[in-house]
Order: structure tokens, then sequence, then C-alpha cells
């Protein structure tokens, strides 16, 4: 099977990246959101990510033109049915992600493979609510999606080798990502392992060994990290890194990945990282550091 049209499923953080990178490699996108205000808003921000890299050179305007014109808008989610791949990326909650693949079930022909995005979630439990449960596979795509190379394809009970098999090939040799086979755990590889140096982070920083710049630096500099991990998990939105935190908890039963009481008070607060304009540091609104 040919993918040629990929349908994505939420234009939050994750759906804006994905779509930029599958139009930049020549795909049709069609993007989907619950209201038309977020679709708007994902279109605007996916423009400022293109606007950013022509200020870098490393885009032209025609390249620009290009990949705004491989993406359309999603009327509704009938329109996936056209679609030959669907990737699900909407925010980390079982019960809205079950509901998505419970509608794609009802409109994709049972050759269409159904991928979600989920970074902690059991996707054997989101294909059990399908009649197909052999198409449905994990992507885990990681942010920033264009830059990291990397991609984690989860294998959930059901998932046939033919549809491994097919979403490997697109992963390797489409999208030119090197692709990782992971066998369904709460957390899988990255996240497990990220979300356990953050947890860790936050717990130096409410114990005040030291100011959250200086444990960014530490692991920056010392470790040659890109970003540190508070930097990281203000990237990640501390909502979704609580969430992974919770799940991974809830499901290992490991007192590591009880979440940091900072992290608690944080998302109270509102205060949900690059998303908000602040998190442990601040953010002008296309998510630059001030």
């Amino acid at each position: 099977m040919m993918f040629r049209t990929i349908g994505v499923i939420g234009g939050g953080t994750m759906g804006q990246g994905i779509s930029e990178m599958l139009a930049a490699r020549g795909l049709d996108v069609m993007l989907a959101e619950k209201t038309t205000e977020k679709l708007d808003r994902a279109f605007e921000l996916i423009t400022v990510s293109l606007d950013k890299q022509i200020e870098r050179w490393a885009l032209t305007e025609a390249e620009k033109k290009s990949i705004l014109s491989k993406i359309k808008r999603a009327n509704s989610i009938q329109d996936m049915a056209s679609c030959e791949l669907v990737i699900e990326t909407i925010s980390e909650d079982l019960n809205a992600k079950k509901h998505v693949f419970f509608q794609l079930n009802q409109i994709c022909s049972p050759q269409i493979i159904l991928a979600t995005n989920t970074s902690t979630l059991s996707v054997t439990e989101i294909a059990a609510i399908t009649t197909h449960p052999e198409r449905v596979i994990g992507l885990h795509f990681l942010h920033p999606v264009a830059k990291v190379n990397l991609v984690e394809i989860v294998r959930a009970m059901k998932t046939s080798d033919e549809t491994y098999n097919l979403t490997r090939q697109f992963v390797d040799d489409v999208l030119t990502k090197k692709s990782i086979k992971v066998n369904e755990s709460p957390g899988y590889i990255t996240t497990r392992l990220i979300c356990t140096l953050i947890n860790e982070a936050l717990h130096t920083l409410s114990e005040g060994v030291a100011s959250a710049e200086d444990i960014d630096q530490a692991m920056r500099i010392g470790y040659d990290f890109k970003h540190g991990p508070l930097e990281m998990c203000d990237r990640f939105g501390l909502d979704a890194v609580l969430a992974a935190l919770e799940g991974m908890f809830r499901e290992y039963g490991d007192i590591k990945y009880r979440p940091s009481y900072l992290l608690k008070q944080m998302v109270r607060a509102g205060h949900l990282g690059a998303k908000t304009g602040e998190g442990f540091f601040r953010y002008d609104k296309d998510g630059d550091r001030l």
C-alpha cells in the first residue's frame, strides 16, 4: 500500500509538527480539529514555523507555499475516509482517544491504517474499541517533529505483521526517519526515561538545591543536552508531563514515577509552559524563550 494522503486528527503542537513534516515530504495532509477556531490557530502556527525557517535561510518562499498547499482543512472527521493512513494526535486522554477511534472505525475502510501518537497510553486498549484492531498501531513522534529523526513504532497486542511492516517502511523510506520497534509498555522508551529525568529535576528544584537556570545549564553544558530538563518540561507542556507521570505511576506502582508536588502546583496555577507563555521559564507567543 502506498500512503499518499495522510489524515492528522488534532492541531496542537504535535499535530502541527506532524502535518508540516508530512507536507514537506510531498505528502497530502488532511488536518482536523474540533473547532474552526482551533484549526485556524493550527494553520497560523504552522505558518509561523515556516516563516522562522525562512528567516534562517532554511526554506524559500516557494517551498513554504508548496508545503502549505499540501495541508488541507478537514471539514469533519468524515474526510478521513479519503486517507490511506490516519494519525490521531489529540491530548493524552484515553476516553477521548477511544472516542476518536470509535468514530474512525465507522468511517474508514478496513484497509486504512489507524495510528495513535500517544506517548503513554495503551494502544491495545485504544485498538479494542475498533472491529479491526489488527490495523491499529502506535506512531510516537518526538517534539520537534521536523528535527528529531526518531519514531517509536508501538505494536499493540493484535497489531498485524502487515500493519507493522507497512508502517515501518513508510517511516524509514518515505519519512526518512529512524524507527524503533517497541512492544507496548507504559511510557515506551523515550517518555519513560525522559519523564523520570524531568521529575528528578523538579525534586532538585523544589528542594532548593539549585535554580531552574542552573539545573538546566548543568545538563545542557555537562551532558550536551539541547534543552535542559525543565525547559523540556515547558516545551512538552507541564500538563502533558503530569499526565504521563501519573499514568506510569498508576501502571508501574513505582515511587520514582510519582509526580513532584511542584509540578502539580504549576499545572493548577495554569503555568503549562511554552503554550501558555509561562512555566519554569517565560516564552513569547511564538514559543521562543524570553
